[in-house]
């Protein structure tokens, strides 16, 4: 009889279903107040539909769907510790800054790897 109660507190559904709701949420808000993630969803969306035009193997939509998740994790990690820093305090500091620095460098290394994908992905059949 335990055991039983273990494993319902244990995979409990409800609880799954509040976090998937809070992580839209989460997400739904960078949607709204961020530029930037509208802007690398567009981009993202384009490059896909790109590929589905073009139709990409399956292991080359594969990748090119893990580069644009990357791009997206990277961002939204970036914008989890910018706004981290800014709770904290206003006042600057020169490793603030560098954890600021640090974490757009994530984003912008993301981004230029998704470039790379890209180009080996699309070049040929573009200029075919």
């Amino acid at each position: 009889m335990a055991r039983t109660k273990i494993f319902r507190h244990i995979f409990r559904f409800h609880g799954f279903m509040e976090s998937m709701k809070l992580a839209m949420q989460g997400i739904g808000y960078l949607f709204l107040y961020h530029r930037n993630m509208r802007i690398i969803f567009s981009l993202g969306l384009a490059a896909f539909l790109l590929g589905v035009h073009f139709r990409l193997k399956g292991i080359e939509l594969a990748i090119l769907c893990v580069t644009i998740t990357l791009v997206f994790m990277a961002e939204i990690f970036n914008t989890a510790i910018e706004m981290m820093i800014d709770m904290s305090t206003r006042k600057y500091h020169t490793l603030i800054r560098l954890v600021k620095d640090i974490a757009a460098g994530v984003v912008l290394l993301a981004s230029l790897n998704a470039l790379a994908v890209g180009y080996i992905l699309f070049i040929r059949r573009i200029f075919k």
